[in-house]
Formats: structure tokens, C-alpha cells, sequence
């Protein structure tokens, strides 16, 4: 631990050392195939069955597909970049714990309250989608219900929710060895599911309905304000982002939403058995596997029916994968594609429920947040941590209404990227001497670009979200300077350094 120009730096012999803290130790139970899996599993949820056709038919049209590679590449570099650091410093908190080595503890407080606004909104906003298949997937093997939602009075209670939390909440206390397991069974159904789709929906794809592959612009639909509109297109002098250049680069920021498993990956490099060569394995090999699945469903989907029958209708109820099929009379499909994303949306509210829990973990026993919370119990587990945010999750996901926070999520992943990828340049000079199992090649051409990358595509995002954002940041100071400068690790052992 230390002091420097760069403020409260924690080392990274430190920090590897805390995680033999008694009482705060994390099991080990984790291979490359297990982190694989986790990635997998937040990435092919509520992305593949619904993001595709509704960025298709009111952004960008048939260049979604487009749209889903330039995310991925801006991914893949960041991802190069997140290996070096998982392999370097295999300790939980991801992002938060690199940061803490290398910007110090002000940045990786403001990048630790950044993940929690990701995951929880994630988390949330995932959960209320899966009570919503729930729904439709009962009505449609012949249990009619309408919605999951109760009204007592004027309370509006959504039990569906409520029930998928509580149940994974009991799944992330007993271990992470059995959230594993649990996702690879569920992930192999809702993977199969999506090859089944491509499948069967080749045999209805259309070359003509792959043009125009990027649809001229057009004003924005539905009443939307400049607000709505992309910060790139405003600085761009343009007054709209719906189709054309700047739709196709509005949608590029849109679909990241379906890469951040790879972010989650990383938040258990703590408990996996060979960190050093697993995590980068498992950061790499889950972001392939979801380029593929995602670019081949966006090119099936766009070529079953025409971009336009893909928009939002006037009700406001988006399009979904099942649309393409019932538009082509394939309405057995739709029972397929509800039990596909019955599994796909557990197993995302799963991961990032366990990435918020670990990155809160890595707060609390750095005494940034209640120390007392990073308490393990008997499964290895943060029990009592894992349990508040699974109440509070059930709690806002209970009584609130499903919104659209997408752009949320992204925004704080991006921010994330980019101070993991400027780190992986600021630990190459400073501490040259670390031992690194995964080096990040070509630096510093590769961090840098990833750093324009997500940049570009945090530009890319509307300029509602940007004022949502810098409105959380601008409360965790408030909690930090309330409450976490004062109380940390590194603050009391300079402390006691000063009073000795």
C-alpha cells in the first residue's frame, strides 16, 4: 500500500495477498470452460431474442449485423487488454481491483460505483424480461396468463421476478461451483435453441430484404427529443440517428449491450483454480463464440422479413426474434424461442447478479464500503453480501416497471474498458517486473485503439443516457467522501503510519 502523485495506490502483491484475508476467502472452483460458460451466459439472453429485431427495424435495418462486428471488435480489444490484467492480478473486482493498482483509489472507487450501476440495472432490467417470457411461455403450452404482475391497490407486484431472484440468490450462496453448473445446462439449451432458429430460418431468408443494407436516414419515430438522439450525430450537426451513417454507428453502441459477459468473466479471476492461463481463455473464447451466434441471427433475421416490419409498432410493443417466424406462418417457433429465453434471461440475471456481488466483495474488504460485508461463510461465498443485494434486486424489480435502460448498462461498461485498457499501457511503466501469464501484443498501438473504440461508441450513445450517467457519478463521490476515504484500508495504515 502507499501514497503517491497518484493518490492512494494499492500494490498488487497487496492486493493479491488480501485474498488469503481469514474470513474473506473465496473458494477456488472455477477452469477456462467454467468462465467460458459464464460469459456465454450473459451475453446470449435478452440480446439475442429481443436487441437484434428491435435495433433492426427502428436503427439501423439490415446493417445490424454490421453494427454487431464493429461492437465486437471494439470488444476484442478491450478484452486483450482485460486478459493481461486478469492473468497479471487474479483478484475479484475486475475493473475496480485494476484500477485500485494502477489510478489509485479515488478512480477505482468511481470505476467500483460505475460496475454497480451496470449490473444491478442489468440485472433488473433482465429480470422483469424474464417474468415476461415466463408469462408468454405458460399461455403458450396452455396455461393462460397475462402477466405475472399483481395489483394490490395501487401496488403493482411482480411475483415472476421476485421468484427467478430469490431462487438464484439461494443458487450464488450455496457456491459458485453450482451457479456454474446450473449455467452450463441452461446455457447448452438456449444455445441450441439459437442454432435451431438459424437453422430453420435459412430456409426463409430473402436476398431482397437485405436492401438498402444501410437505410437512409431518417427523422426519429415515436416523439422522441433531441435528447434521444446520439451525442455523436449532435456534435456531428445532424438531427437525427435513425438509419443511415450515423443510425448504423448508434446501433454499434446499441448491441454492445451483448458483450459485456466478457467484463463479468473477469470479476471471478479470484476463484478460479489457474487464473493466469484460464482467464484469458475464457475472456476470448466467450467473446468468439458470441460474435458468431450474434452475427449469424442478425443476418437471418433481417433476411426473413423486411427491416420495416420490425419496428416498434404504435402500441409500443417491440419486435422480437419470434416476429420474423410468425410473419413467415413458423408459429411453432415462437414456443421454441419462449423456452429459449426463459433460459437465456436466468442465466444472465445469474451472472450479473454474481459480477455485482463480487465487485461489492472487493469494495467492502477494502473498507470502502461496510467491511463486515465481505464476510465469507461456510459455501465460500459472500452469504450475507449475496443476500442484501438479492433483496434489493427483487425489491426495485418487485415494484418497478420494466424500462429501457440499455444505453445505461453500456455506458458504465465502456467507461470500464477504457480505464482497463489505459492501465494495461500505466502498469507496462510502472511495475515492468510482474510476472504476466497473458501480455495484451502489440501495445501501446492495441490499448489505444481500444480506448478510441469505446470512446467512439460511448459517443454513440444518446444524450439522455450521458445525463443519467454523470448524475450517478456524481452521487458516488458524494457517498465517497462521505464515507470511504475516511473508512478504507489505505487510509487507516496511512494513519497509523503518521502516528507512528
Amino acid at each position: 500500500m502507499g501514497v503517491n502523485g497518484r493518490g492512494r495506490v494499492k500494490s498488487i502483491e497487496q492486493s493479491i495477498a488480501d485474498t488469503d484475508e481469514p474470513g474473506a476467502k473465496l473458494r477456488k472452483d472455477l477452469g477456462a470452460l467454467d468462465l467460458v460458460v459464464f460469459g456465454v451466459a450473459v451475453a446470449v439472453g435478452a440480446g439475442i431474442f429481443t436487441l437484434t429485431a428491435k435495433v433492426a427495424g427502428n436503427v439501423a435495418g439490415p446493417s445490424v449485423s454490421l453494427a454487431f462486428v464493429m461492437a465486437a471488435i471494439g470488444c476484442g480489444l478491450a478484452a486483450l487488454c482485460y486478459a493481461e490484467f486478469a492473468s497479471t492480478v487474479p483478484v475479484a473486482g475486475s475493473a475496480y481491483t485494476f484500477s485500485y493498482a494502477t489510478f489509485g483509489e479515488l478512480v477505482a472507487w468511481t470505476i467500483g460505483w460505475d460496475l454497480v450501476l451496470e449490473f444491478a440495472v442489468a440485472a433488473v432490467a433482465v429480470a422483469k424480461g424474464w417474468a415476461l417470457y415466463l408469462a408468454q411461455f405458460l399461455t403458450l403450452v396452455g396455461v393462460p396468463l397475462s402477466s405475472t404482475t399483481v395489483h394490490l391497490g395501487p401496488i403493482a407486484f411482480d411475483w415472476g421476478s421476485v421468484l427467478l431472484v430469490a431462487v438464484l440468490t439461494w443458487v450464488l450462496v450455496i457456491g459458485v461451483k453450482l451457479s456454474s453448473r446450473v449455467s452450463q445446462v441452461i446455457t447448452a439449451i438456449k444455445v441450441g435453441v439459437v442454432l435451431l432458429v438459424v437453422v430453420v430460418g435459412i430456409g426463409y431468408v430473402k436476398v431482397s430484404n437485405y436492401s438498402p443494407y444501410v437505410p437512409p436516414a431518417a427523422p426519429a419515430s415515436g416523439g422522441k427529443s433531441g435528447l434521444d438522439q446520439s451525442l455523436l450525430s449532435v456534435l456531428g450537426g445532424e438531427s437525427t440517428s435513425t438509419f443511415g451513417v450515423y443510425g448504423l454507428l448508434a446501433a454499434a453502441s446499441l448491441v454492445f449491450f451483448a458483450f459485456i459477459g466478457f467484463d463479468v468473466v473477469a470479476t471471478t479471476a479470484e476463484e478460479t483454480r489457474n487464473p493466469r492461463r484460464d482467464v484469458p481463455r475464457g475472456l476470448i473464447g466467450a467473446l468468439t463464440v458470441i460474435t458468431i451466434l450474434y452475427v449469424a441471427v442478425s443476418l437471418v433475421l433481417t433476411g426473413m422479413v423486411n427491416y420495416t416490419q420490425l419496428a416498434t409498432g404504435p402500441d409500443g410493443t417491440p419486435a422480437t426474434l419470434a416476429t420474423a417466424f410468425a410473419l413467415n406462418g413458423v408459429n411453432w417457433a415462437a414456443v421454441v424461442i419462449s423456452l429459449g429465453a426463459l433460459a437465456g434471461l436466468t442465466t444472465v440475471v445469474l451472472v450479473m447478479f454474481l459480477g455485482q456481488t463480487r465487485v461489492l466483495f472487493a469494495m467492502c474488504r477494502d473498507g470502502l464500503l461496510p467491511r463486515g460485508l465481505a464476510h465469507t461463510g461456510a459455501h465460500g461465498t459472500p452469504a450475507r453480501l449475496t443476500l442484501i443485494v438479492g433483496v434489493a434486486i427483487a425489491v426495485v424489480a418487485a415494484f418497478t416497471p420494466a424500462g429501457a435502460l440499455d444505453e445505461l448498462v453500456n455506458i458504465g461498461t465502456l467507461f470500464a474498458f477504457v480505464l482497463v485498457s489505459t492501465g494495461v499501457m500505466v502498469l507496462r511503466r510502472t511495475r515492468p517486473d510482474l510476472p504476466r501469464a497473458f501480455r495484451t501484443p502489440l501495445v501501446p498501438l492495441i490499448p489505444v485503439l481500444a480506448v478510441l473504440a469505446c470512446l467512439w461508441l460511448m459517443l454513440s450513445l444518446s444524450v439522455l443516457t450521458w445525463v443519467r450517467f454523470l448524475g450517478w457519478m456524481a452521487l458516488g463521490f458524494i457517498v465517497y467522501f462521505c464515507y470511504g476515504r475516511g473508512r478504507s484500508r489505505l487510509a487507516e495504515s496511512s494513519a497509523e503510519s503518521s502516528a507512528t
